[in-house]
């Protein structure tokens, strides 16, 4: 598997110059190892340990990968810092994600939580994909966008709310004046990404206090 990583990681970045290089330097390579040790133990009901080890990962490499999440050969993470891949995530095999890239849920659904990523997807920087839904392989997700509904294979989604422009290389002329986006809806979404992403903030710099400098813990409105 790791060999697999490497191999592709060589592929697809010109600036990789030797396995060597990228087993030492690269934090998404990183990332994934810590990864495939912390789902070893998930997968043997040893959830502290691989919650730990998942944590240690965030620390180190500025990514963060929930054990329980399905991630196929071949991911490449791309400079990395503030990627977020959630619990019921399912990444496919072969898959490029950039920097600030999350893959989480909008906190309205249960069980399956965050989305499918099908095989060869590429998802640009910062762009957000949220909820239990699929993005089919070969799709490409632009830098930025926040994509809240499924996305066909060899599809082209760019914006917020994200929206298919193009289709197999088509241009996608859109006439649906039914499907519209809610957008009550889509900007209690986006006031949710902010709100999490202070919350991991404030996370971070309460690690850093010692426990009788820490503010008192108040209820959790959100």
């Amino acid at each position: 598997m790791l060999r697999e990583e490497l191999r592709s990681i060589r592929e697809r970045d010109p600036a990789a110059r030797s396995n060597a290089q990228i087993f030492a330097l690269y934090s998404g390579f990183h990332a994934l190892v810590y990864y495939r040790v912390a789902h070893w133990f998930q997968l043997r009901g040893r959830y502290g340990v691989a919650r730990w080890i998942s944590q240690r990962a965030r620390h180190k490499t500025g990514i963060e990968i929930h054990p329980g999440a399905t991630i196929g050969k071949g991911l490449f993470i791309d400079h990395g810092m503030g990627v977020v891949i959630g619990e019921t995530a399912e990444i496919g095999d072969n898959v490029t994600i950039y920097q600030g890239v999350t893959l989480g849920g909008t906190g309205k659904d249960t069980g399956k939580r965050h989305p499918t990523i099908g095989d060869g997807v590429v998802i640009g920087a910062g762009a957000k994909v949220l909820g239990p839904f699929k993005v089919g392989s070969g799709a490409k997700i632009a830098a930025g966008a926040v994509v809240l509904d499924e996305v066909p294979p060899n599809a082209t989604a760019v914006g917020v709310p994200a929206r298919i422009v193009r289709i197999n290389g088509q241009k996608v002329e859109s006439l649906d004046q039914i499907h519209i986006p809610d957008p009550v809806s889509q900007e209690l979404c986006r006031m949710q990404i902010q709100i999490d992403h202070l919350k991991s903030i404030i996370a971070e710099l309460e690690s850093r206090l010692p426990p009788d400098r820490l503010p008192e813990k108040t209820e959790d409105i959100t």
